[in-house]
């Protein structure tokens, strides 16, 4: 049987001249923050402090001794080199290598001496291609596009450059005799009750096991085959009666069944190499069909039709290698508990680890996938060439057992960006991605992974017959609404599938704390600059706010909790409008759930793993039923969107309330929205404020929900001084949790606890909520040991008058 030990231990960087512990998987940066011979990047501005890291050369050193084994073979495995580098063993060159998204396999059987990793700065890789490929075009002032390495290490506009280099997944050495598996492709299709299997096997054999007659066996869930393996490749067939389907979470459950294989020796009894993997039987169909209101973009799972819940995933760490399967479960299950059952992997990063894909596959969250490339031309010409198809292939491979995997996706923005940025013109005929994106990448997809779709871009409306962010056609980014308009401008567009739209907010008082120590923190204080990376990000925040609400001057914990709010009312804006136009708007996907450091963006999780208001306000959106008034013209409508799979009917009572609590009308209305159906409902002509009342508003109550019409914004209405009363009650005893009960004397809109504010790892279970005079809201916060009304009171904020 094969036997593999990790090479984890006893690795050496050189620094300097004096070797260092290094540990595998691991970075630069890592090995000389342990050392403490950098700063930490994360904390102020002392990310300009560690830039030299990434301009120069790095080597890492171990022993290897690879001459004793009983085995004929032993082979050294890289699962992941980071990026440039020239491999050695004993003085002798095993290979180069310029490709993060690759691993790599060298016979190094009898050898022995020391094993050296040589790194090149990323820059200086990038420099080197460029001047054989030519100029190309980079949204960003970096050189990503020359080189197979996650961009936004290069920095983004939510991200640090931060230029990575080492062993930045694990390395080991596999002993093996006869032949081994190289490669199991598990093809998975389900024909009404019946799954089916299909197992592609590739061989490697040693020179003695050349020709000699192998036996494959295979079972999952009680049913086995087995096949004679003569030459390199063998397919091995079962069909699974009965099987369950997995389905994304809200529509079902999530079985997962074993697969496993055995390649036997010519005996048929000695085991020399096993795969073992987990899958799940379902159908996935992107319906792109053309009908009246232009192209559509809609999963179908298990033939049903689904409204997507998105959220966009970024590396969670801009140092990839610290990211643990314990961080990306707390991280994902945080996507699960906001009501998401989408995840997208944005192109600017990479292939994550196959623990992110488990994950995935328990909480039915399904997964966009996009190939790395993103917001720049790439040129096609070797030797990138040679190492996209490569990437592209070994990743289609390892990750297409994954039931939760639902889509390839070629790039980000790039097609958008040929036609739109002004690279058309500048590229002169030079190749741009173009091959890849609508060539090479669905090839691959075709002859690999027939069973998943593929699409070329995102945006992309699915031809060069129309502009690729089309709102009509395919898939769409809105961006000029937070770039330069104001969020109830999501109102005015229906788009088929919205891909990427956000709004940002800073991150939790405590995490800036944290990352700005020593610092008073003001919106335009050094570290709270240079912790905002987006172009005018501030200028944009601010403009936001300041259309809503009066601009808090010197009050930052103002300014704070109210750009908090404007992110979340952003985003629950467009949502609510998409959903109420379900089915021709077939989801969103917002941008974005995670950040890779403590930063001002669009997250809804911010750096520190602490969640905004807006992760509350997801939940409510993207649960299964949501009632929300929408704006029309005449009176607003009622909208009912139920995505379960059962009808909701229910009552709704609306009110027409007055700024001073009391209120003007009301009535009880019955309405029905079908399973997975919107049912629109307009609100009676004597309970609609006047478009343009500064003392009226409507309320929406049912089955615990509700939804709200304020006329005017914020600054413009008639809002009463706020006054409320805060009480906590121990809850069970345990002094960790509180029950912090606040009860409204008046009008109290936008009602946010901020718990780090509390204790810095305090977590409440609810974000914003309006109460009407007299209502009570009950917010359980944990990881508060000991918390006082006073403590809780002070980090109570709702909105005030102008």
């Amino acid at each position: 049987m094969k036997d593999a030990v990790q090479l984890g231990e006893d690795w050496s960087l050189d620094h300097d001249g004096t070797g260092i512990p290094a540990r595998v998987p691991g970075c630069v940066h890592t090995d000389l923050l342990a050392a403490d011979l950098i700063p930490d990047p994360f904390l102020g501005t002392n990310e300009h402090e560690v830039e030299w890291v990434g301009r120069r050369s790095w080597t890492y050193t171990r022993p290897l001794d690879a001459t004793q084994s009983a085995h004929e073979r032993a082979d050294l495995v890289f699962d992941g080199i980071d990026t440039a580098a020239r491999i050695t063993l004993d003085g002798q060159s095993l290979a180069r290598t310029r490709n993060m998204h690759r691993s790599y396999r060298f016979d190094v059987t009898g050898r022995s001496g020391e094993l050296r990793v040589e790194f090149a700065s990323a820059y200086e890789e990038a420099a080197a291609i460029r001047e054989l490929t030519g100029e190309r075009p980079n949204v960003y002032p970096a050189p990503s596009q020359y080189i197979r390495k996650m961009a936004c290490s290069f920095g983004w506009d939510w991200g640090p450059t931060v230029v990575t280099a080492g062993l930045w997944r694990p390395v080991r050495i596999e002993r093996w005799s006869t032949a081994r598996l190289a490669k199991v492709r598990p093809l998975v299709t389900v024909d009404g009750t019946t799954g089916r299997v299909e197992l592609r096997v590739d061989l490697e054999r040693t020179e003695r096991g050349s020709g000699r007659p192998l036996t494959a066996r295979a079972s999952v869930a009680g049913v086995e085959t087995h096949v004679s393996v003569e030459g390199d490749a063998a397919t091995l067939a079962l069909d699974v009666p009965d099987v369950h389907l997995w389905w994304p979470r809200g529509y079902g459950e999530q079985p997962l069944y074993d697969v496993e294989l055995t390649l036997l020796d010519d005996t048929g009894t000695a085991e020399l190499d096993t795969w073992q993997h987990r899958i799940g039987f379902r159908t996935v169909e992107i319906d792109q069909s053309a009908d009246d209101h232009g192209t559509g973009f809609t999963f179908v799972v298990n033939g049903v039709r689904v409204f997507v819940r998105g959220i966009n995933w970024i590396p969670d760490d801009v140092l990839p290698s610290r990211v643990t399967p314990e961080r990306y479960r707390t991280r994902l299950t945080q996507a699960a508990e906001a009501n998401v059952d989408l995840v997208r992997i944005w192109g600017g990063g990479i292939y994550e680890d196959d623990a992110f894909y488990d994950v995935c596959d328990e909480l039915g969250l399904m997964v966009w996938q996009d190939f790395p490339f993103a917001c720049s031309a790439y040129p096609e010409e070797q030797p990138l060439r040679g190492e996209v198809e490569a990437e592209a292939r070994e990743n289609v491979v390892r990750l297409m057992p994954h039931p939760s995997l639902v889509l390839w996706n070629g790039n980000n923005e790039n097609l958008w960006g040929f036609r739109e940025w002004g690279w058309e013109d500048e590229l002169a005929g030079n190749s741009w991605g173009e091959g890849y994106y609508l060539g090479l990448l669905p090839r691959v997809v075709a002859e690999l992974d027939p069973t998943r779709a593929y699409t070329a871009g995102s945006p992309w409306s699915g031809s060069w017959d129309h502009h690729p962010n089309d709102p009509e056609h395919g898939t769409f980014h809105s961006w000029e609404v937070w770039n330069r308009l104001d969020y109830t401008e999501y109102r005015n567009e229906v788009p088929r599938f919205v891909a990427e739209f956000g709004w940002q907010a800073p991150p939790a008082v405590t995490t800036l704390r944290r990352t700005l120590p020593g610092e008073r923190l003001a919106p335009d204080s050094p570290g709270m600059l240079h912790h905002q990376k987006a172009e005018d990000g501030n200028g944009k925040l601010q403009r936001g706010l300041e259309r809503h609400f009066a601009a808090p001057e010197g009050d930052f914990d103002r300014w704070h909790y109210l750009t908090q709010v404007v992110q979340a009312r952003a985003v629950a804006t467009g949502i609510e409008h998409w959903r109420a136009n379900w089915p021709r708007c077939a989801g969103t996907v917002v941008w974005q759930l995670n950040d890779c450091w403590p930063v001002s963006s669009w997250s809804a999780v911010d750096g520190d793993g602490r969640l905004k208001p807006l992760h509350h306000e997801l939940r409510r959106v993207y649960a299964d039923r949501l009632l929300s008034l929408q704006p029309a013209v005449g009176e607003p409508e009622l909208v009912l969107s139920n995505l379960g799979a059962t009808p909701w009917t229910t009552t709704v009572t609306l009110r027409l309330m007055r700024a001073d609590g009391t209120m003007a009308g009301q009535t009880r209305l019955r309405a029905t929205a079908g399973a997975r159906q919107v049912t629109r409902v307009p609100v009676p002509r004597s309970l609609a404020p006047a478009p343009d009342s500064a003392k009226e508003f409507l309320v929406a109550d049912a089955d615990g929900l509700r939804a709200l019409h304020f006329p005017v914004r914020d600054k413009e209405f008639g809002y009463p001084e706020p006054r409320f009363t805060v009480v906590t009650e121990t809850v069970g005893g345990d002094p960790d949790t509180v029950d912090v009960v606040v009860t409204a004397q008046t009008l109290v809109r936008d009602l946010l606890l901020q718990p780090d504010r509390v204790a810095p790892q305090a977590r409440a279970d609810r974000g914003l909520v309006t109460l009407l005079p007299g209502e009570r809201a009950r917010i359980r916060l944990t990881g508060a040991r000991g918390a006082g009304a006073n403590a809780v009171r002070a980090a109570l904020f709702c909105v005030e008058p102008a």
